[in-house]
């Protein structure tokens, strides 16, 4: 149980990742736009935000690597209740599609954190 705790972890982890770039480097490109259903001009005028955005998703996903490196079992706990709850506002304010890329695999892996 430990090892799928881990590999959970670790893709919530790289979800964030993922995330990043597409608000931090993508967010103007054709694959950007489309992820986020955006308008050429809303993202060219939104893009400083999104960057930020993009740079708090790197810190959750540090904090995710982080807590699998040390072994530090409250650390990846804190984190994936972050990434949940922050799913949650997503997919309530944004889009209900957050609830599944980010709220559902954090909430598994929380699961099998708790398990583990």
């Amino acid at each position: 149980m430990h090892a799928l705790a881990a590999v959970l972890v670790a893709l919530v982890g790289l979800i964030h990742v993922y995330i990043l770039v597409l608000e931090m480097f993508w967010w103007t490109s054709p694959k950007g736009r489309k992820a986020f259903g955006l308008t050429p001009e809303f993202a060219e005028s939104t893009k400083v935000l999104a960057a930020n955005q993009g740079l708090y998703n790197g810190f959750l996903a540090a904090g995710l690597f982080w807590g699998l490196a040390r072994a530090d079992v409250p650390a990846q706990f804190f984190f994936l209740g972050c990434v949940f709850v922050a799913g949650l506002y997503g997919a309530a304010t944004a889009s209900r599609k957050i609830l599944f890329v980010q709220s559902l695999p954090a909430a598994l892996a929380l699961a099998a954190v708790l398990l583990a």
